[in-house]
């Protein structure tokens, strides 16, 4: 079993950045693809970033696209999210996610889920 918590979330405004954090339990992090979902009120989950586990390939969300990158730090079993030019709309609880193959994939079909930190962009 895996427990991912986030950390990082806040209240900041429009064009600030903001840093996540998702620290992982277990000895196989390392091996996991990791992802970044996020989910606004009223609205279903969406895919943000991902990473595989060796850290070459990397997808996005369009609408983060040059704004957002995604990064890992298997010694700390740690991933993050860093935020920057933050927009009204990417207001939402943010996820990590871990999925035990490593391949990635921007279906929300990853094996672990973390509790979620609140990012709210004011304008």
């Amino acid at each position: 079993q895996v427990q991912l918590v986030e950390s990082g979330g806040g209240l900041v405004q429009a064009g600030g950045s903001l840093r996540l954090a998702c620290v992982a339990s277990g000895r196989t992090f390392s091996t996991y693809a990791m992802g970044w979902f996020r989910q606004a009120p009223g609205k279903e989950r969406e895919f943000v970033a991902a990473m595989d586990w060796t850290s070459r390939s990397t997808i996005y969300a369009d609408s983060v696209k040059g704004r957002f990158t995604i990064s890992r730090d298997n010694a700390k079993n740690t991933v993050y999210l860093q935020m920057n030019s933050l927009k009204p709309e990417d207001t939402a609880v943010y996820y990590c996610a871990a999925k035990r193959t490593p391949i990635i994939t921007t279906m929300p079909t990853y094996d672990y889920w973390g509790q979620g930190t609140q990012v709210t962009v004011s304008s």
